[in-house]
Parts: C-alpha cells; structure tokens; sequence
C-alpha cells in the first residue's frame, strides 16, 4: 500500500469518500489528469479541511444551490486575503454539498506554482495555472471554474481597502460568451479579516520576484467566513462590441458587490 493510500485510508471518512465519488472527473491509469488533479489527494485534503471550514472558519453559504450541477460554469467572486483562501472554500462549498455536488478548477495566481511543494499540491486538489487557454480548455470540458476578475489587485489589498472592488478585467466575460457558460456571482465576506496587511513591500516583492510582500500578522486569523451565491446569469455571444463586454462585466461586478453588501449586513460579529 502507498503512503498515500494509507493516508486516505486513516484519514478520510466512508461519508466523505463516498461524496466525492459521487463527483466525475476522469482520471488516466495513474490516477491524475491532464492539468494534475488527482482524487485521492483531493479526498485527503478535503477531509483534513472539512475541520478548518467548519470550526476554524464557521463558513455560512448561501445560495449554493444556484450553481448548476452540470455544464460550463464560471464562478466569479471578489478577492480577498494574502493567501487563497477564499477559492478553497468556495470549492469545499461546492464539493460537499448535498444535493449534486461539484468539484471546481480555481484558476490560481502564477506565482503560486513557484513556491515548492504548494503548486503540485494546488494542481492535485483541482487548481490550474490562472491562464485563460487553460480556462477555456476547462470550459470546454464542461468543468466549474473559480475566477477573481480582480487578481492580484484584489488578493493584494490593504485592510484599509477591505470589500472595496478593484478593477475586474473583461477576460472572464469573454470566455462565458464563447462557452456559453452560465456565470455565478459569489461575494466573500471574512476573507478580508483573515490575514490582515497594513503596508506591502514593493522593493522587496521586486527582489524576490512575487507580485506583493505584506507587512501582517504570522498567522491566520479565525474570522467567521460568509459565502452568498447570486442567482446564474447568462450572457450571450455573437457579434458583441468591447463596450458591451465591460457594460456586462459591470453588471456582474455590480450583484458581487450587492452580495457582499448583503453578506457585511448580516455578519454579527467578525470572529
């Protein structure tokens, strides 16, 4: 028996590993596929996260049940915190809930893949370099994929910017028409307080090669995490000007920033 086997076999529950296989995702003869998902890890740190979703984070979701449970999907949420967090738990969401349950690719930063270890572990639970070929490869295969239109310019952030919505690029609008993909707004809200940074250190981020080094805390804080899925919009192709694009980007950019709204409004306490 592998190490890996042992450790699925110790530490994933008969209910988890038998909700997960309720999930398609073929896999070759070695157990990956093509862009290096591999189902045992997945299941293996799905079942070592379920406590850090349930008792580190709280998480309260609302509206999962809006995603669809087959087809081209792009959930499309703000970003928030240094690390990514806020994709993990919105592909937990996803891949544990009762009814129809998903696993989805979170498109991830392309420094993520640097970092040793991090990027092959990323790439066996689901994630794919944030690229919009590997996008649409994941749109085509009919998969569910985590975008942030924002990117680093949202993960980046400042406290003092928190669930201020940065500028989202049209890219992820563009493939949606192309792919017919329905799109799922989800505002993350919690996400902000988990890592707070004070100050980013540009010189030193330049050295090192990474988009931002921020001036925070050592750890992660416990703040309670709310997820709010808006209701699925279509968006169709065709002949459509780049005004048009960013006019629909806005208006997906407007109900994320509705949700989180929503979200800040019904959060009692942050911790």
């Amino acid at each position: 028996m592998s190490l890996k086997s042992y450790l699925k076999d110790t530490f994933v529950s008969h209910e988890l590993d038998a909700q997960l296989d309720k999930i398609e995702k073929p896999v070759g003869s070695l157990g990956y596929d093509p862009w290096g998902f591999n189902a045992d890890t997945n299941k293996l740190v799905l079942s070592l996260f379920s406590g850090v979703y349930n008792k580190y984070f709280r998480v309260q979701t609302d509206g999962i049940d809006n995603i669809p449970a087959k087809g081209p999907v792009l959930i499309v949420g703000n970003h928030s915190g240094q690390l990514p967090i806020d994709g993990t738990l919105i592909a937990y969401a996803l891949a544990s809930r009762k009814n129809e349950p998903r696993m989805p690719r979170a498109m991830i930063e392309r420094f993520f893949p640097t970092v040793p270890f991090l990027g092959n572990l990323l790439n066996q639970i689901g994630a794919v370099l944030g690229d919009p070929v590997n996008c649409a490869k994941m749109l085509e295969n009919q998969e569910a994929v985590i975008v942030f239109p924002e990117g680093i310019r949202g993960s980046g952030k400042l406290y003092k910017d928190r669930y201020q919505l940065k500028r989202f690029g049209n890219g992820f609008m563009h493939l949606a028409m192309q792919y017919n993909a329905t799109v799922i707004p989800v505002g993350v809200v919690g996400c902000e307080e988990t890592i707070p940074a004070i100050a980013n250190i540009k010189p030193l981020a330049k050295i090192l090669g990474v988009p931002y080094v921020p001036v925070t805390l050592p750890f992660i804080l416990p703040a309670k995490v709310h997820l709010s899925f808006g209701k699925p919009m279509k968006f169709e192709g065709g002949d459509t000007t780049e005004e048009e694009v960013t006019r629909r980007v806005e208006q997906v950019k407007s109900v994320i920033s509705d949700l989180i709204d929503q979200g800040l409004s019904e959060r009692k306490r942050l911790f």
